[in-house]
């Protein structure tokens, strides 16, 4: 009989996938809604067929050596999949899935909620009036700045990029984007978006938003040097992933108000944040929660789950990243 370990409690939706296939017996579940300790992960994962893998969890030689020999697929409940080792895993003949076409919307969502709330200061108010310290109205209590007519830059016009761009037009704002490759001419038109340099990027968004892969190449994209080429008066946003930016030097930045402000739903070295991050009060800081909805970890849960029933049926999972295994 099959047997599949998850390393994190689900949403039902994919576990009862999961149990109806193969039966509750032979699906194991660290049962925590906290990260899996490295140990209990190693032990674990002895001699299972399925890995249902969260992007918290690194799946290295040391974890393929433990699980052996009889595993037949590591489903990651994520788009990315940089907590795995892909060559390894390639070598090793096991297949790796991720959930793809599912977060586009929601991140978006997300995205533009930080946006929204680091222009107009959203957390540092609350926190204000929860204190009790908030007196009355003043002409000069917390400005913030205005988003419409504003220009967005974006750093990675992929599906997730082209959905902020898309939900700007609501806001009258241009856009300027940087790319590995420019995107369709119509796209651009409906988009209302301009083809830039990196360089110009810095020097003219208001607000700048990371929808990049996270790779060797996009490591620390974003540095001191890249905030000194921003406006004074920018924002900086990510929901992609933390080591795109360089962390310790947009804390220095944001301290000496080198740019505006910054919320970051990603972190550098999660789930631990750069020493003062948190004492910024121009940073808007959240735990992870780009795909955090009912629907969509719903879904990714699913498709994660689907793929180990395809994998463990004989057939090539649909979601399967390293095709070259089969």
């Amino acid at each position: 009989m099959p047997r599949i370990f998850v390393t994190r409690r689900i949403p039902d939706a994919g576990l009862q996938i999961l149990n109806d296939t193969f039966g509750e017996e032979a699906v194991g579940v660290y049962p925590s809604d906290e990260m899996i300790p490295r140990e209990d992960l190693l032990r674990e994962v002895r001699g299972v067929e399925a890995i249902f893998l969260i992007l918290t969890e690194r799946m290295d030689a040391e974890a393929f050596d433990a699980a052996g020999p009889e595993l037949k697929i590591v489903a990651n409940m994520a788009v990315g999949y940089n907590n795995v080792d892909l060559v390894e895993a390639t070598r090793r003949g096991v297949p790796i899935t991720n959930t793809p076409g599912v977060l586009t919307d929601t991140t978006a969502d997300l995205t533009w909620a930080l946006l929204l709330a680091a222009a107009r200061r959203i957390p540092e108010s609350e926190v204000y009036l929860r204190d009790g310290q908030w007196k009355g109205w003043g002409p000069l209590q917390f400005l913030g700045t205005d988003v419409h007519g504003k220009t967005l830059g974006i750093f990675g016009m992929g599906r997730i990029g082209q959905a902020v761009a898309l939900r700007a037009k609501g806001f009258g704002m241009p856009i300027l984007y940087t790319n590995r490759n420019r995107i369709d001419a119509a796209l651009e038109s409906e988009l209302n978006a301009t083809y830039v340099d990196k360089e110009t990027l810095l020097k003219k968004s208001d607000f700048l938003s990371i929808h990049c892969p996270f790779t060797d190449e996009t490591r620390h994209s974003f540095g001191k040097d890249e905030f000194a080429a921003m406006k004074d008066s920018a924002y900086l946003i990510n929901t992609s992933r933390g080591p795109v930016v360089n962390e310790a030097e947009l804390v220095e930045a944001l301290h000496n108000e080198t740019i505006r402000g910054a919320a970051l739903d990603v972190f550098e070295e999660e789930p631990k944040l750069a020493r003062g991050l948190d004492q910024c009060p121009n940073a808007v800081i959240i735990p992870h929660l780009g795909s955090a909805t009912f629907e969509t970890r719903a879904k990714m849960a699913t498709i994660a789950a689907e793929n180990i029933v395809a994998r463990l049926n004989g057939q090539v999972p649909p979601n399967c990243v390293n095709p070259e295994v089969f």
